[in-house]
């Protein structure tokens, strides 16, 4: 592989980690430009191989947030346990077929998401705790079978979906929605590579710069997010949801 296309991961990798660590989404940016960039790698190969950088710019992210935001530990656990299992699910279907029927669906989801986001002004900017224990753990646990899942059989934009289902269905404000949905992206990555190191997927070659990389984004981004707060976070979050929405639009309807 020429050095070149390996800088240029390299790049897209920090970038991503940097985007990832404040509101999700960094596989957006990464993944695009590895598929156009190893064509002769199949795509479960360089989804595997783009789990490592996403696994290392996610836990340099998490050490930054713990360090200013309280994690309920306990919901964690079972959140990390439900993540796991159905990442690693997504992971094994991707191995034996194709995930482009699931991009229209998406896109239709995406495009709610940014109008309720953009048109409720206080979304996510401070906590509300209306939930009973009984309820937020019944919905924490359907929140990360279906993203989890969905983390494993696709994987782009699985920060941004667990932020908004923080933020609007478990009541968090987005700096707490941030945090959870990093520490649950890590056991959706792990779940992942577990599977894609038993397959033999991942290109280690490519995997360990980019990982490099992506943590070194990951630290700058994180500590920008918590320096600047929940309203910076709403503002990044519109812009990357709403790119978001154009990458899928492609996909499904000019691609």
């Amino acid at each position: 592989m020429e050095t070149y296309i390996l800088v240029l991961l390299c790049v897209a990798s920090f970038v991503a980690g940097f985007v990832d660590a404040i509101v999700g989404g960094g596989g957006l940016i990464q993944t695009p430009v590895a598929l156009i960039a190893l064509p002769n790698l199949s795509v479960a190969s360089i989804i595997g191989t783009l789990k490592i950088p996403g696994f290392s710019g996610t836990s340099i992210a998490s050490i930054q947030y713990l360090k200013k935001v309280k994690v309920d530990w306990k919901l964690f656990g079972v959140m990390a346990l439900v993540s796991f299992v159905f990442a690693f699910i997504g992971s094994s279907l991707l191995n034996v077929m194709q995930n482009d029927f699931m991009k229209p669906v998406l896109f239709v989801i995406l495009v709610l998401l940014l109008v309720y986001t953009y048109v409720k002004k206080d979304f996510g900017q401070f906590e509300i705790s209306s939930l009973s224990t009984k309820r937020k753990y019944t919905y924490a646990v359907i929140i990360c079978i279906l993203i989890g899942f969905y983390d494993g059989f696709i994987g782009p934009g699985t920060g941004s979906l667990l932020i908004m289902a923080f933020v609007g269905i478990l009541g968090f404000d987005f700096l707490q929605a941030s945090t959870n949905a990093k520490l649950v992206n890590l056991a959706t990555n792990i779940g992942s590579i577990t599977l894609f190191v038993i397959k033999g997927k991942i290109v280690w070659a490519i995997a360990i710069p980019m990982a490099v990389c992506n943590a070194t984004g990951a630290f700058i981004g994180a500590r920008l997010a918590i320096s600047k707060g929940n309203g910076f976070i709403r503002v990044f979050f519109l812009v990357i949801v709403a790119v978001t929405l154009l990458r899928f639009g492609y996909d499904v309807f000019i691609k």
